[in-house]
């Protein structure tokens, strides 16, 4: 049916989304800089916004299935991408608030925009499938979407490097730009996607209720185990490069880098992470999730120990875009060391999600749309753990806090080589 119509614009609107997500969600933590400049609070302060974006997932998690099976894909999509705009629109307004309640205000609006991306999380990726027609052609279209995706999360932070200038003078003001382009494209694909007929993703009716099936899918070992990897994974992926950020500009490091250039390196990570997942898909089909994860987690484990041990005066070149005198190219840029193994994590992040995925919902059988739902609440960890990250640094340095990323790590290696193991084989699916 979807193939004998043209839903190019639709389709080029979804893909916007995706982007969208990645957008707004890696606009927070690089945020933190701005809001340590201009509030004088702490590490772990400046990762609230962070946090508040993250925290509304446990939130909207569970609601959010809820009303795609009450209101449908389109008018979810819709309502989303308003609350989006509301979102960004109140961080927009924190920059002419006062001084007392301007932070306040700022992560009202990053807790609001939230909302949305767990909203859009739950839309994009069935409605451009359904666009695609289905089959191969939709998948294909959820590659390209989900490719977007990864392009804007290596230029957010590189873009909001680039406004905020000198890391010392930074201000909400600074960032208006970003916000600027946030809320057209919000307002943009609400006006396209709301005058458009489009078709309807199958959603399955159970005859179920929502509770029973959630508690059937806990009881699953493999899956609470894995729940609580996709919570510790993302945490991991946000944490890492965030606190980066933060330790690349402190005066306190060797070489410490201009907001915009450690905003480029920051990037770098997020673009590693592409490359790793364009990997990832080629090798799929030869390679066991199970492998992959143990791999991948393994690896990490190793680089970030690296860069905990080495000293931070010992300079390494990194080919990277860099800022210097106001004059942006792309060339080798000298970073410590602790820099270089940190970005080459993301190479380890990048194929995580789908491999706890996959290891946690085998065998779940009629349990696994509620499954699906449990795992969007726990994406609440990239906020709690980069925050509790943040904190530690507070306390006892940038490079000790990646402790916490370390026990996530080790965490995500237990579960690949033991957790993920169906010892419940015997419940009726």
């Amino acid at each position: 049916m979807t193939q004998n119509k043209n839903y190019t614009v639709p389709i080029i609107m979804m893909i916007m989304l995706f982007g969208m997500i990645s957008f707004v969600t890696n606009l927070a933590a690089p945020m933190g800089i701005v809001l340590k400049s201009q509030f004088a609070v702490t590490n772990f302060l400046g990762l609230l916004g962070n946090a508040a974006n993250f925290i509304a997932y446990a939130v909207m998690g569970i609601p959010s299935g809820i009303l795609l099976q009450r209101i449908g894909y389109k008018k979810t999509a819709l309502i989303a991408i308003a609350v989006g705009f509301v979102g960004v629109g109140i961080q927009y307004l924190s920059g002419y608030s006062g001084q007392d309640s301007a932070f306040a205000v700022y992560l009202g609006g990053a807790f609001v925009a939230g909302f949305s991306m767990c909203l859009l999380n739950t839309v994009v990726n069935p409605m451009l499938n359904t666009l695609g027609g289905g089959g191969n052609t939709g998948n294909q279209l959820i590659q390209v979407g989900g490719s977007f995706n990864s392009v804007m999360a290596t230029a957010t932070p590189m873009i909001v490097g680039i406004l905020i200038g000198d890391a010392a003078k930074a201000q909400i003001t600074n960032i208006f730009p970003f916000m600027y382009a946030a809320m057209a494209v919000f307002a943009i694909v609400f006006v396209v996607l709301y005058f458009v007929n489009i078709p309807e993703p199958h959603a399955e009716q159970s005859s179920e209720p929502l509770g029973d099936l959630m508690s059937g899918a806990l009881k699953f070992r493999h899956f609470i185990l894995g729940a609580v990897g996709i919570f510790v994974y993302v945490g991991v992926e946000v944490g890492t490069p965030g606190v980066l950020n933060y330790f690349l500009v402190d005066p306190a490091t060797p070489n410490a880098l201009n907001a915009t250039t450690a905003g480029f390196v920051a990037g770098t990570y997020w673009f590693l992470m592409l490359i790793g997942r364009l990997v990832g898909a080629s090798i799929g089909a030869k390679v066991s999730s199970k492998t992959m994860l143990t791999f991948a987690s393994g690896l990490g484990l190793v680089l970030v120990l690296a860069a905990m041990f080495s000293s931070a005066s010992t300079l390494v070149s990194l080919p990277v875009l860099k800022s210097v005198d106001g004059v942006t190219s792309f060339g080798l840029l000298e970073v410590p060391i602790n820099a270089a193994f940190l970005v080459l994590v993301g190479l380890c992040t990048s194929i995580m999600w789908g491999g706890i995925f996959n290891l946690a919902v085998e065998g779940l059988g009629k349990y696994l749309a509620a499954a699906s739902g449990i795992f969007m609440v726990m994406v609440c960890g990239g906020g709690i753990l980069p925050a509790l990250q943040g904190w530690v640094a507070d306390f006892a340095g940038y490079m000790p806090s990646y402790w916490v990323i370390v026990a996530g790590l080790a965490y995500l290696l237990f579960y690949a080589l033991i957790g993920s193991k169906n010892v419940n084989k015997d419940i009726a699916v």
